[in-house]
């Protein structure tokens, strides 16, 4: 059985880079001397790497790829929310905020559709 290091590296780089924003607002925040909000980024940051590395695929290799990015993408929409709430987009008298404003990230959710079913023993 070959390796898959590329597939590995490719899983924990991919969720890396999508939190990396995350990180970065926090310590900007932090910085600013908003302690609970800075905190509470730093805690979906480890919240989202834990869940990386419990539900790498090759650990799980037959649950489909969706069940294993779920809660992944649970925590992204958290961290979303957690940044709106920051910068007082939430807020009353903050910048509006519409559901049409959430088709924006539909693209976001492409790899649900296009690699969902499959699973880590599929290729091997």
């Amino acid at each position: 059985m070959r390796k898959r290091n590329g597939e590995k590296l490719g899983w924990v780089g991919g969720w890396a880079g999508c939190f990396l924003w995350v990180v970065i607002l926090a310590i900007i925040i932090l910085i600013k001397g908003l302690l609970l909000k800075g905190v509470v980024g730093v805690v979906l940051v480890g919240l989202a790497f834990l869940f990386v590395f419990k539900l790498a695929p090759w650990e799980h290799p037959n649950v489909p790829y969706w069940k294993l990015m779920l809660p992944i993408y649970v925590v992204l929409f958290l961290a979303v929310a957690w940044a709106l709430w920051t910068y007082g987009t939430l807020e009353p008298g903050g910048m509006k905020f519409e559901f049409f404003t959430m088709l924006v990230f539909l693209p976001v959710l492409i790899p649900i559709w296009t690699m969902g079913k499959r699973r880590w023993k599929d290729d091997a």
